[in-house]
């Protein structure tokens, strides 16, 4: 490797190897030449005189591409798409004559960056579904641990470790489901030529539109797809790229929720994600576990959202049937928004598979806090006593305040139940209270709603999904 010029970290540190070969020049050019063969069967079947033997010398060649041909023509060209089909000719020389025809640029590149993004949206599916896997595990395993639940990051009442999960599930999917929504919604370019009229096509088939149309359907046919674009310019309009990019995004905003509850769930020392034997937190403080890999997510996840203006941008500022000023930017902004989803996932994958919990520090916070939240329970309990609500009201709040400063001035502990035993309006034994201050009457239907979450929504994707399931993702720093 060089270390004498820049490489993206998403190569060296972020995206895996699967995502980084789909944006690959390798799978770019190969899919090129998928193209090229498909536009050749289309239009032989329609009639063109297109031999069988041209286009076997194309399939011979679609993935042996001759690159130092391709780069030595573009240097005299200028044209990288011309300067691919005079390579693809150089092995083909039979069909070199039929290679492109008909077609401009956009055919071989829009028609790429579909296909690419589709593969892109996979990987991404596959492992946001093995994210939410382990998720529902771990939901499963902890839907009955109370602990505290959170309003303006205040205490508020008791909810349990699975259900907090289930919350982060839900927004995953949620994206889940747009991004399934975005791969059924994507339709290729088709042959639409240089302003999206297909002259060139009326041309070579002497205005029979039925037989352009069908050199259309079987080019998409080939390659998976059952609908092209209905009209277009040049090119797919850019707003496709502002979807799928938004709904990347839209996962990004996910993940660094549950990134950023896991960095306060660490503060409070009940939660953390994996913390590897040798891992080193701090260069100065050598006790320090920092959740560094949460705020990786946090971190890619802030990129990600931000890339998504560039499509946006691209989308809005394109010219009538096309200008070029979407090259340069598209050809970053959408491969790095893959690849800092890719990279989110890979975070995420591999902090899912070791969560760690401790139960003890929760129980203890959540003790704490209890007695503030289970004062009605104990006014009802005094008032069966005989006590007057109103009165006891009154003399709960003035116990609270006492107690809350106590805990907030002195540093002291919790002394609420101490003051409620000692006065006799209550007519209260510790007894009495202690039965209950039993965190699991406090959480309502959170354990009923994990168990109804997971078997109506979640494990319904898993069963259907198989292969998706059992991921890991190690990273490499």
């Amino acid at each position: 490797m060089s270390h004498d010029r820049y490489i993206s970290p998403f190569s060296t540190r972020y995206a895996s190897d699967e995502m980084q070969y789909i944006f690959s020049e390798d799978n770019k050019f190969r899919t090129w030449r998928r193209l090229w063969i498909a536009l050749a069967k289309a239009e032989k079947k329609q009639g063109l005189p297109i031999t069988d033997e041209q286009i076997a010398q194309l399939e011979a060649h679609a993935d042996d591409i001759n690159y130092e041909d391709a780069i030595r023509r573009e240097k005299e060209c200028r044209h990288d798409v011309m300067s691919h089909v005079y390579a693809y000719g150089l092995q083909c020389p039979s069909a070199k004559g039929i290679i492109h025809l008909g077609a401009t640029s956009c055919y071989v590149g829009d028609n790429t960056d579909v296909l690419v993004m589709r593969e892109g949206l996979a990987l991404v599916r596959k492992k946001l579904i093995g994210v939410l896997a382990l998720l529902a595990d771990f939901a499963d395993k902890y839907k009955e641990m109370p602990c505290l639940a959170y309003t303006h990051c205040q205490p508020a009442q008791l909810t349990t470790v699975g259900k907090r999960a289930t919350l982060w599930m839900n927004e995953l999917y949620m994206d889940l489901e747009e991004i399934d929504h975005r791969i059924a919604s994507l339709a290729l370019l088709g042959s639409k030529g240089t302003t999206g009229t297909q002259a060139s096509f009326v041309e070579l088939f002497e205005g029979d539109e039925g037989k352009i149309r069908a050199v259309e359907a079987d080019i998409a046919a080939s390659l998976g797809f059952d609908k092209v674009v209905p009209v277009s310019g040049q090119t797919y309009s850019r707003k496709v790229d502002t979807m799928v990019l938004n709904a990347l995004a839209g996962l990004g905003s996910s993940a660094m929720k549950f990134a950023t509850d896991l960095r306060l769930l660490a503060n409070f020392k009940e939660m953390e994600e994996p913390f590897e034997a040798h891992q080193i937190g701090s260069s100065a403080m050598p006790y320090k576990r920092n959740p560094m890999r949460a705020e990786r997510i946090c971190a890619l996840a802030r990129y990600l959202m931000v890339d998504v203006l560039n499509p946006a941008f691209t989308a809005g500022t394109q010219w009538f049937e096309r200008t070029l000023d979407d090259s340069a930017n598209k050809r970053i902004a959408m491969a790095e928004g893959f690849l800092a989803a890719d990279a989110i996932l890979n975070i995420l994958l591999n902090v899912c598979n070791g969560l760690v919990v401790y139960p003890k520090v929760i129980r203890s916070r959540v003790m704490a806090e209890l007695p503030f939240m289970a004062t009605e329970n104990i006014m009802m309990q005094a008032v069966k006593k005989g006590g007057d609500r109103q009165e006891l009201h009154e003399r709960l709040r003035q116990h609270s305040v006492a107690a809350a400063a106590r805990v907030k001035e002195q540093g002291l502990p919790n002394d609420l139940i101490d003051r409620v035993v000692a006065d006799p309006a209550f007519g209260l034994a510790r007894e009495d209270i202690e039965t209950v201050l039993q965190p699991e009457h406090f959480t309502g239907l959170a354990p009923a709603q994990v168990r109804h979450y997971l078997d109506e929504y979640i494990r319904p994707v898993l069963a259907a999904n198989p292969d998706c399931l059992g991921q890991k993702a190690e990273l490499s720093v």
